[in-house]
């Protein structure tokens, strides 16, 4: 990072289309649950954030199920972007780090938020969960970053 002040405080996993992700590590910034400010109120400067995609296209039935995008939260709060058309959600900007895609398959018995646990993605659904540092890493090492 190149600001000495983040400090690490949290590690979350937010759940967007492949689609969705790529946009914004292009651009710089993270959206979570349609927009919604109150989730990313929950992440501060310094958390890092992994992004798990079930599918490439929103609300498509194109399967992908795989960790896409891994970045540390940069300073400042949520803020309002107009996206055009009505559409006016709430982002946070986020240093992207270099990472390629792994899918989610090869580590649902060893990750602490699915390990042995059947229905493992209905927890997912909320948009936005707290990971465990050990589960921030293995996604990490699996994502080559």
């Amino acid at each position: 990072m190149t600001d000495p002040h983040f400090v690490v405080r949290g590690h979350w996993l937010a759940v967007a289309s492949a689609e969705h992700v790529r946009r914004g590590r292009e651009e710089g910034f993270m959206q979570v649950c349609h927009g919604k400010a109150a989730p990313l109120q929950r992440i501060q400067p310094g958390d890092r954030v992994v992004y798990y995609s079930p599918t490439v296209s929103f609300q498509g039935k194109d399967k992908l199920q795989a960790f896409t995008a891994l970045g540390v939260v940069k300073p400042g709060a949520p803020y309002l972007f107009d996206m055009g058309g009505g559409f006016r959600p709430f982002r946070r900007d986020v240093e992207w780090l270099p990472a390629r895609e792994a899918p989610i398959q090869p580590l649902l018995e060893t990750l602490d938020f699915s390990a042995g646990i059947r229905n493992w993605g209905y927890r997912l659904r909320a948009g936005l969960v707290q990971l465990s540092e050990s589960d921030l890493r293995c996604i990490a090492a699996a994502m080559g970053c």
